[in-house]
């Protein structure tokens, strides 16, 4: 797997990027950058306290977004390895150049088109909380998956999981991990990611996973705890969790069955985790608006029944509409609360 640059989370009302996770299919990624004649506008983006994943308002930059951004893209379209052929014909100078490259149709891409974008966003306020938190998110995600598949010695199978933090998501957080001061644990996941591959029996391997998710957590601690319990932040956080596990189970399932485990591993350590933080604010939830909090909660908990175990089943428990479905539900309920909160700060 290549490491991979430029995965934001933009919460503002005028360019929205979506956050996702990681994919499984190695690829070679061309990095060279536009030309000065073609290359993206830079957006800034200012925190309004929204968040992504309505409303058609998500937008993927065609240029930078790892590949399960781009799965979003290959699931909706139905096209295979569409992700990996997007991303061996960078740089685009435009959206259009999906087309004029001959990746999609003109027919495809009008399906799409509201979702691609060749722009950068630099992300302030709020949204840079958010975005940093929710790559941190992800990255615990990873983890609880790759805990689960090696209590069940399956380290083959949880070499991927501890991988991704490092190849998919460390580069596009470390930045902010220097700025916040924050002490490098790069090289553990490295470490025990090689010690997943040639000695999983090693006593060490235990001791060293630790240490790595506690790495995580002292990233994440560097956030005030204000802002960690605030039910508006950690909403759109786990909004950005349940994007990235409905695009990778989108890209998991075909034809009612999981074509790809490593996919549908992504999205179950996904909503694990985006369930757990929703537990440490759904008192809260409930005190200011008991209807939107019945709704977050019998939907997750009904999520959380699409992966019953960290093994594939041989037939999906739902489909990625059916997973869409509920995904969106939590984020409308979601939406409600956190503009509810917005309006009381505001008084």
């Amino acid at each position: 797997m290549l490491k991979f640059r430029h995965l934001c989370l933009a919460v503002a009302s005028t360019a929205i990027v979506t956050l996702s996770a990681c994919n499984s299919t190695p690829t070679t990624e061309n990095s060279t950058a536009p030309s000065a004649s073609s290359s993206p506008q830079t957006t800034e983006a200012v925190s309004q306290n929204s968040h992504s994943g309505h409303g058609g308002k998500a937008k993927i930059n065609i240029n930078t977004a790892i590949l399960s951004q781009l799965d979003k893209f290959e699931a909706q379209l139905g096209v295979p390895a569409l992700s990996n052929k997007i991303q061996a014909n960078r740089p685009y100078a435009s959206p259009e150049d999906l087309v004029s490259k001959k990746v999609i149709t003109q027919e495809q891409f009008d399906q799409i088109k509201e979702a691609v974008t060749i722009q950068e966003v630099v992300l302030t306020g709020d949204a840079k909380d958010i975005d940093y938190m929710t790559k941190l998110a992800l990255m615990k995600g990873h983890l609880f998956v790759a805990q689960e598949l090696l209590d069940l010695n399956q380290p083959k199978q949880a070499e991927p999981h501890i991988g991704h933090p490092v190849e998919e998501i460390y580069v596009d957080v470390e930045d902010q991990l220097n700025e916040r001061k924050v002490k490098e644990f790069k090289t553990s996941l490295v470490s025990l990611q090689d010690l997943v591959k040639s000695n999983p029996k090693n006593p060490k391997l235990k001791t060293d996973f630790t240490a790595s998710m506690q790495a995580i957590d002292a990233a994440i601690a560097a956030l005030p705890d204000t802002q960690r319990s605030k039910p508006g932040f950690v909403l759109q956080v786990i909004s950005g969790l349940l994007d990235a596990a409905n695009s990778e189970y989108g890209a998991a399932i075909a034809n009612g069955k999981v074509a790809a485990p490593i996919e549908y591993q992504d999205s179950r350590g996904f909503v694990i985790y985006a369930n757990d933080l929703y537990k440490g604010i759904s008192s809260q939830v409930a005190q200011g608006n008991p209807e939107a909090d019945k709704a977050i909660s019998t939907n997750l908990a009904e999520l959380l029944k699409v992966w019953p175990a960290a093994i594939p089943p041989a037939q999906a428990v739902k489909t990625p509409a059916d997973v869409t479905k509920l995904v969106t539900t939590i984020e409308q309920n979601s939406q409600k609360v956190i503009d509810q909160f917005n309006t009381q700060a505001q008084k």
